[in-house]
């Protein structure tokens, strides 16, 4: 009877593998272009019309994504029209608007930290430095 089994070298699972589950999102992705960047924007906040918001976007370069032209993100319903879930509207942007627009805020950003670096490094004192350049250093096997 012992010698009836199937040595478990031999035994293969890959017949049994697991589905894995993957939660869906809150928000459905549209297809992606290559010529928009899309993004969700806010025009009701906790149910009240927030048109100042939404105005804004649209001054920006964001312009509303029509129904008909993402069938792939399905809303019951909404046939025709914007595409709009729970108080936010899919928009689309131009890649090359949307890339100097991401230009413009890291250059921004790059400002407020020298801005922030130059005032902090304003009470340097040579004789116990602050802090020195921001970057690191790596080494592998150095002995001591």
């Amino acid at each position: 009877m012992a010698n009836a089994r199937t040595p478990r070298e031999q035994d293969s699972r890959e017949q049994e593998k697991r589905s894995e589950y993957t939660p869906s999102s809150a928000l459905p992705d549209p297809a992606p272009s290559d010529t928009h960047d899309y993004r969700w924007v806010a025009t009701h906040v906790m149910g009240a019309l927030d048109p100042m918001n939404a105005s804004k976007r649209f001054r920006d370069g964001w312009e509303p994504c029509k129904a008909d032209d993402h069938p792939e993100v399905h809303i019951p319903g909404n046939k025709e029209g914007n595409i709009e879930i729970g108080g936010l509207m899919l928009c689309r942007m131009p890649k090359e608007r949307a890339q100097a627009r991401a230009r413009y805020y890291e250059k921004q950003a790059d400002a407020q930290m020298t801005s922030v670096d130059n005032n902090f490094m304003r009470d340097n004192d040579p004789r116990m430095p602050l802090f020195k350049e921001r970057r690191s250093e790596v080494s592998f096997g150095r002995g001591s």
